[in-house]
């Protein structure tokens, strides 16, 4: 490798997250990050739009020291190619595809600055902490790099109390939604590819040394223990943590261990959380004189033979896959408005589960369902065809499951970890799925796992599931699309191959339509074949032994470039049983009507 070639290889790794030396590195996400001493740095930011990333290399591939991070000034006296002062503006958090028509279908690098004035506490820490940005993001706060991020769904921070400034700061970051063959999830996906900050930005105080992380749930199987952990921001052993529910009379404490680690065990007598009675209790931890308060439930849920139960009984999970959309496809949910919308119309269908597909949702989403009394099945992108051979790409998929588990781990209505949607079955992929589920279950072993399978075989009457993965999960799940895919007279006398004494639940069914296109059972895309495919769906479904739940393909339209008939999907997934304004179609009526029984 000649010297020219060794350097554009060089500033290739660091644009991709490799190489960069740090003014302040990166740590872990505050948990309860909204019970926190929080600022937003929300609002219009400038923005310059790189396709060739002449703001961060030159063209010798060379990484540059005076990058668009620098924030510097067209004077008229220097040589300065760009000004973030005369560039156009863009909320934040947005997708820049909803708010910039020429940017509509743009995929690729985006420059964002935000300034802000600022007074640090001097006895006090900083954190930078985004929600999301989709999908790498290279942050600066005034000039000094403080690190990158990978993955489009999940919140990660910086300590910025040694760069951030009294008075004016300028906070820039580069952000890249470029589709790749590694990625998480990879090149092709069924959804609309939001690009830029699409969640909140906040400056959050911390004490010197605070708690990072705090949670509690019930232990696995037993409803009168509960079990949690507090991770301190040092591995300082010997500190004093305290928690206290003062509904059940809970008042503990207990030392860190030389990770900074905090462990509780509990006898409390919680009145349980369900979809019934949604019940929360305000839980209150201390670490010297820092207090963090949450509202949190307490469940059980276990899979125990054909069945899943929920605080010892036999639940039935009358669900609905979401998709991560504000109303109007805006983008992504960024409100909690938006949120509470989305929670509001699963209700009005008759839910008590829905399937949060196909990576991490918004936290205002996850929250409202739970105080909505909706139980959660929360999923990582890794779907359809991932590069499995790849060690990158697990590690990717798999700190994004992990910071999902970490940021939910305290929500009671989460009940389902799902690491994979309609993978194809090979060797390379059942390995890293294995790998991805044993991870799982050591980060947290109180919930069920998961992931949506795809028919194996359809052979005249007989429908089969097959799955190497079978015996590594709680529930064996799968979608099929009959009477849209395949016709449906494969429902009719259907017989159910699954060979697994497991809980069954069909992750996905369902067809497209239009709303307020009409004809009869056999038009496509009317609302009239749509709602002819969930009467003759729902039967077949319920005839499945071990039948434990279903979410039918989707709660509303959303937006896809691969869906391009004119006219009719005019860049939509049409399966919403209402369209992408919440106007309900006809099975939406016939789901409604059977959940209602």
């Amino acid at each position: 490798m000649n010297a020219k070639v060794k350097a554009c290889a060089a500033a290739f790794a660091v644009a991709v997250g490799f190489g960069t030396s740090f003014a302040a590195g990166p740590v872990k996400p505050l948990t309860s990050v909204y019970n926190r001493n929080y600022r937003l740095l929300n609002g219009r930011w400038n923005y310059i739009v790189d396709q060739q990333l002449v703001g961060f290399r030159d063209y010798r591939c060379m990484e540059l020291a005076d990058g668009f991070f620098k924030d510097a000034r067209q004077d008229g006296t220097t040589l300065v190619e760009y000004d973030f002062d005369k560039a156009p503006s863009m909320d934040v958090p947005g997708a820049w595809n909803c708010q910039v028509r020429e940017l509509f279908y743009y995929e690729g690098a985006v420059w964002l600055r935000r300034v802000f004035d600022a007074k640090p506490d001097p006895d006090c820490r900083t954190i930078l902490q985004f929600g999301a940005v989709n999908y790498e993001a290279h942050v600066y706060l005034n000039g000094q790099p403080l690190g990158s991020h990978v993955g489009g769904f999940t919140p990660f921070a910086f300590d910025v109390t040694d760069v951030l400034r009294n008075g004016r700061n300028s906070l820039v970051v580069l952000v890249d939604d470029s589709r790749r063959r590694d990625g998480v999830p990879a090149d092709v996906f069924d959804w609309f590819n939001w690009g830029g900050i699409t969640r909140d930005v906040m400056l959050v105080t911390v004490p010197d040394i605070y708690m990072s992380d705090a949670y509690i749930q019930t232990a696995k199987g037993d409803a009168g223990t509960l079990v949690g952990e507090v991770e301190l921001s040092e591995a300082k052993a010997g500190e004093r943590v305290a928690i206290a529910i003062p509904e059940l009379s809970v008042f503990d404490d207990a030392e860190t261990d030389e990770r900074g680690v905090a462990r509780f065990s509990i006898r409390a007598e919680p009145e349980l959380w369900s979809p019934d009675s949604p019940r929360l209790y305000r839980v209150t931890f201390r670490h010297g004189d820092e207090k963090l308060e949450d509202d949190i439930g307490f469940r059980v849920v276990e899979s125990v033979g054909r069945s899943i139960l929920l605080n010892g009984d036999r639940i039935f999970l009358k669900g609905v896959c979401i998709h991560d959309e504000a109303s109007g496809a805006k983008g992504r949910v960024k409100t909690q408005a938006e949120a509470d919308e989305l929670i509001a119309r699963a209700k009005r269908l008759g839910c008590n589960f829905v399937r949060l597909a196909h990576y991490l949702h918004n936290e205002f989403t996850v929250r409202a369902a739970e105080r909505a009394g909706l139980l959660v099945w929360s999923e990582t992108p890794t779907y359809w065809m991932i590069d499995w051979g790849n060690p990158a790409t697990y590690e990717n998929a798999k700190a994004q499951m992990l910071d999902a588990i970490r940021r939910d781990r305290s929500r009671a209505n989460v009940i389902i970890w799902s690491v994979a949607n309609e993978t194809p079955r090979c060797p390379e992929r059942d390995e890293f799925l294995r790998k991805l589920i044993a991870e799982v279950r050591r980060a947290d072993d109180t919930r069920l796992v998961s992931l949506a399978m795809e028919l194996s075989r359809v052979s005249g009457n007989t429908v089969s599931v097959h799955d190497n993965l079978a015996d590594a999960v709680d529930i064996v799940a799968f979608n099929e699309y009959i009477g849209w895919y395949r016709p449906m007279q494969e429902a009719a006398g259907t017989t159910w191959d699954i060979p697994y004494h497991k809980p069954v639940v069909v992750s996905e069914f369902g067809a497209g339509a239009k709303h307020g296109f009409y004809g009869d059972a056999n038009t496509r895309f009317s609302e009239d074949m749509q709602a002819e495919v969930y009467r003759g769906n729902i039967p077949m479904i319920m005839g499945i032994k071990g039948i434990s739940g279903m979410s039918p393909w989707v709660l509303s339209d959303f937006r896809s470039p691969r869906r391009n008939l004119d006219g009719v999907q005019d860049g939509f997934n049409r399966k919403g049983l209402t369209d992408e304004f919440g106007q309900e179609k006809r099975a939406f009526g016939v789901l409604r009507d059977f959940y209602a029984k």
